[in-house]
This record gives C-alpha cells, sequence and structure tokens, in this order.
C-alpha cells in the first residue's frame, strides 16, 4: 500500500487488480486511470476491458478501443491480438493482419494461430505469414536460457512426482 500512496505505476494497477477481483469497480476504475496516465500499459489494457463490460463505468466501445489502443501501442501484446481480432471481426481483415503480424512478433502464440488460420483463408499473404513465423521464433528464442530450462525441468519434475503419489 505504501507504494500505492506514492504513486508507483505498477502497484496501483496491481491493487487495481486486487480492487477488481473484489468487486470494488470504481476504485480499481481510479487505480488504473492513474497507473494508466504514468503510462502502465497493463492498466491500459484493464480499462479497456473495464469499458468494454461496464464494470464501475457506463459500457463505452470508444473509451475501450482507446485503452486497447494505447496497450498495444506501448507493446501489451493481448492488446495487440484483441484489436485484430475486433479489425477481422469489422471485415478488415488486411488491418487484422497488421496487428496479428506485430503481436506473433512478440511471442504471442494466438496471434501466431489467427495468421495461421488467416493464410489457410487466403487473407494473408505468405510473406506476412513467414515474417510472422521467423519474428514469433525469435522472440521465442530470446527467452531462452539455462535457468528457465531449470525452472521447466523442476516443474516437469514436481508434476511427475505428483503423478507417482
Amino acid at each position: 500500500m505504501k507504494r500505492v500512496e506514492r504513486n508507483d505505476a505498477d502497484a496501483m494497477g496491481f491493487e487495481g487488480t486486487k480492487q477488481r477481483s473484489l468487486g470494488n469497480y470504481s476504485n480499481a476504475i481510479t487505480l488504473y486511470t492513474k497507473a494508466a496516465e504514468q503510462g502502465n500499459m497493463a492498466a491500459h489494457y484493464n480499462l479497456s476491458c473495464m469499458y468494454n463490460n461496464g464494470h464501475g463505468v457506463e459500457k463505452d466501445k470508444g473509451k475501450a478501443i482507446h485503452h486497447l489502443e494505447e496497450a498495444a501501442i506501448g507493446g501489451h501484446s493481448l492488446a495487440r491480438h484483441i484489436l485484430g481480432e475486433f479489425e477481422f471481426g469489422n471485415k478488415k481483415a488486411d488491418r487484422a493482419v497488421k496487428h496479428w503480424v506485430i503481436a506473433a512478433n512478440h511471442g504471442f502464440d494466438a496471434s501466431l494461430s489467427a495468421l495461421k488460420r488467416c493464410y489457410g483463408q487466403g487473407s494473408a499473404s505468405k510473406e506476412d505469414f513467414a515474417a510472422a513465423l521467423r519474428g514469433h521464433q525469435a522472440a521465442v528464442d530470446a527467452t531462452k536460457s539455462p535457468q528457465r530450462a531449470a525452472a521447466e525441468e523442476y516443474r516437469l519434475a514436481a508434476i511427475r512426482n505428483r503423478q507417482r503419489d
């Protein structure tokens, strides 16, 4: 709570999520708004969800899209993917493909799957799909490290041990 009092954007975002999970939507909106004003992209994404669903605020598609776009511009891959879904639903496959290529280049699996589907339907070019595939693989490779491999092995060992019990 001390970090929230010091206007720490990340702390306000986390506290906003806590408040939202407790059903305190107006508190969540206030915290997310303050965090978003400081550039917290997750807060922009969460504000988008709240405006889209009318939690703590009146439903407002315009504000929902605004916050979704802000989050996407700031590098929030899920927001970028959802913008692609929105554009695809509005019969703007070319714009959807652009959003999904960006998200896939950040390693977002669902966007790569959407591009694969579009490529199969003829909505995405072979070049777009190939570039996204390369970008996605590069993003995945960039996250590999001995520490992550050890953590994954530890996780799998724990699962195997639980299955034996």
